[in-house]
């Protein structure tokens, strides 16, 4: 399929309006809806910028590839737009976009369209082909520019006399679509101007293409692997492997063939090892957090689950569970046992085995679970489970190191054997004899102290949790605000829990509040998301807020937190229990100590928040 069956005269836009990047998108999506192309404007709109928050298809050079493939478009179909004075497109090279092609692929798209999009992808990549499109003045004139460059892709193979000194690489972008072929062209482009011999493997769409062999794999200098997406990794082990982000792939190019030229990368050992530079390789991903979240991240579904089961069986009775109890109710009951005596009895193993798993790979997996359910049943719950977690992970690695002198003939019984025998047996002495009993009474004497809180320290804490709850909405601080709050719903402490959860709430609500009554302090666009911060608000999202934080963090950021502050302060103040971690609006009515308070608590610290934002923030003009 030509390209040009994808892209006609009505689907070119030779005069794009304005300068601003989602008056860019309006319009290209209106050419697109009038071509009757799309069955739902707004949809395929939300589409678009939804791939616009994962990253810019703004690759520099002047060019913008907005992409969506979604149900809502009838048939595959490109948009042309040009734009002479340029639009800010938050473009990766930081200038103005100057070609836009918009990419609308249906769910159901077959290889054939995949094809030529990705034919395109790579056409952009040619400076020739860039100034022909900017000098085009007609829709004929930009069809035959395209016409005469666009041509069908072989299959890559590698030579005999090329393959010993070999690079290979593998892209891939979130959808599938443009990224990933752009990165494969930029690529191939620059090793063939550096006289590098390259073969680059796409995932895309349609499928991988260009998939290497075993034997290319084998006789390459190194791997670069350019993709914002989980690639098929164990194939390279043993190799150089130098990872990045997909757009690295189009914007530097050279600096990824050079390190791979020169082996300037770790070694992947695979799935049982780590990579010798493993904190350079991975950045911000490593480290205490990477590994604290990745328990938390596995263990919120146990917590929520669990913890709306718990609060609906109270809605049958707080003693509905209890046989003895005139209120008893046998549906009640089960409930309450799936999800406190199952789903909770979980919430420790399951943390400490996936922070065990992010140290020390699935080796660590099963000495962290056992460790997290000893901590479990020793009385150290969610403190203890923390210190299991981190405990085994590293006893595992200590292990790796330990056996990797072994001879090669028992590599095989490593993980099946000895990391579990040792991992767990170690792992358990030390909660046992070490670790459960100091962390038991620590974590005694902090319930006991939040339990028996005056009204005063109580009101101290809730301003705490609620200025960590705003402070960086989503980050770290307010993570660990959350899991403070959660740790202590298995220990019987559910207050803060009530607290944390009214003060994320309040962020997104604020906004959506000044965005309705100071209509003259945003734009249009922040109108149109404010509406949204209702939703979220609600559901407890706090993420919500992030971009109008993000926009204006100087004025936003203390707002929000003043109201968060009020918020968690009042709910601590009126006693307000929540056993449900999560929910907002959903699980208000299940609440301790009034429901009417509680919603009290988030409706007065929203409304102070959007007062402030309000009075802060300057007109737009």
């Amino acid at each position: 399929m030509k390209i040009t069956e994808l892209l006609s005269k009505n689907t070119i836009l030779l005069n794009i309006e304005g300068n601003q990047k989602e008056a860019a998108i309006d319009q290209l999506v209106d050419v697109l809806s009038k071509a009757e192309k799309i069955s739902d404007r707004a949809e395929f709109k939300a589409a678009i910028l939804k791939r616009e928050e994962q990253s810019t298809t703004g690759i520099g050079d002047g060019i913008a590839i907005p992409h969506a493939k979604t149900k809502v478009v009838n048939e595959a179909a490109i948009v042309f737009g040009k734009s002479a004075a340029g639009v800010n497109y938050e473009s990766l090279d930081g200038k103005p976009a100057h070609l836009f092609f918009m990419i609308a692929a249906p769910d159901g798209a077959n290889n054939t369209h995949l094809e030529a999009l990705a034919r395109l992808s790579g056409l952009l990549m040619k400076a020739e082909v860039r100034y022909e499109l900017l000098k085009a003045t007609t829709p004929e004139e930009i069809l035959d520019t395209i016409n005469r460059y666009d041509k069908e892709d072989k299959q890559e193979t590698v030579t005999k006399e090329t393959k010993n000194n070999l690079i290979v690489a593998v892209t891939g972008c979130p959808t599938g679509i443009a990224h990933t072929y752009m990165a494969a062209d930029s690529l191939k482009a620059k090793a063939a101007e550096l006289g590098v011999d390259i073969k680059v493997e796409t995932n895309g769409s349609g499928g991988a293409k260009n998939v290497l062999t075993k034997e290319e794999i084998e006789n390459a200098t190194a791997v670069i692997i350019a993709a914002d997406i989980n690639v098929e990794m164990e194939r390279f082990k043993g190799k150089h492997v130098i990872q990045a982000a997909v757009a690295e792939g189009i914007r530097r190019p050279a600096q990824l063939i050079d390190k791979a030229v020169k082996q300037d990368a770790p070694i992947f050992k695979g799935n049982n090892g780590q990579s010798e530079k493993a904190e350079d390789q991975k950045g911000s991903r490593t480290g205490f957090y990477k590994h604290l979240m990745n328990g938390v991240s596995n263990m919120l579904p146990f917590v929520v689950g669990g913890g709306i089961l718990i609060a609906i069986s109270f809605m049958f009775g707080y003693n509905s569970a209890n046989p003895d109890d005139p209120s008893y109710n046998p549906i009640a009951a089960v409930i309450k046992a799936i999800g406190g005596d199952n789903a909770f009895a979980l919430i420790v193993p399951v943390l400490a085995g996936f922070i065990a798993l992010s140290i020390a790979d699935r080796p660590g997996f099963a000495p962290g679970m056992v460790g997290g359910m000893m901590a479990a049943h020793g009385g150290a719950g969610f403190l203890g489970g923390l210190v299991a977690g981190f405990l085994a992970g590293y006893i595992v690695l200590l292990l790796k190191k330990l056996f990797a002198g072994l001879p090669r003939s028992l590599e095989g019984i490593k993980s099946i054997l000895l990391y579990p025998l040792f991992g767990i047996a170690i792992t358990g002495f030390l909660m046992h004899y070490v670790v459960n009993n100091p962390v038991a009474w620590v974590n005694k004497e902090i319930a006991d102290w939040l339990t028996g809180l005056g009204t005063g320290n109580a009101v101290l804490l809730g301003i705490v949790l609620g200025l960590m709850m705003s402070f960086d909405m989503g980050g770290p601080v307010n993570k660990a605000a959350y899991v403070f709050g959660t740790g202590l719903l298995a220990s019987g402490v559910y207050e803060p829990m009530a607290a944390i959860m009214a003060a994320g709430m309040v962020p997104p609500l604020a906004i959506a509040l000044a965005t309705t009554f100071f209509k003259n302090k945003f734009n249009d666009q922040d109108k149109d998301a404010g509406k949204a911060c209702y939703v979220m608000g609600l559901s407890f999202i706090t993420e919500g807020a992030i971009p109008f934080a993000a926009a204006d963090p100087l004025r936003v950021i203390p707002s929000v937190m003043a109201g968060s502050a009020i918020a968690g302060a009042l709910s601590m103040a009126f006693g307000i229990g929540l056993r449900a971690p999560h929910g907002g609006i959903f699980v208000v009515p299940l609440v301790e100590n009034g429901a009417l308070l509680y919603a009290l608590s988030i409706i007065v610290g929203s409304i102070v928040s959007a007062l402030l934002i309000g009075l802060l923030k300057k007109p737009v003009k």
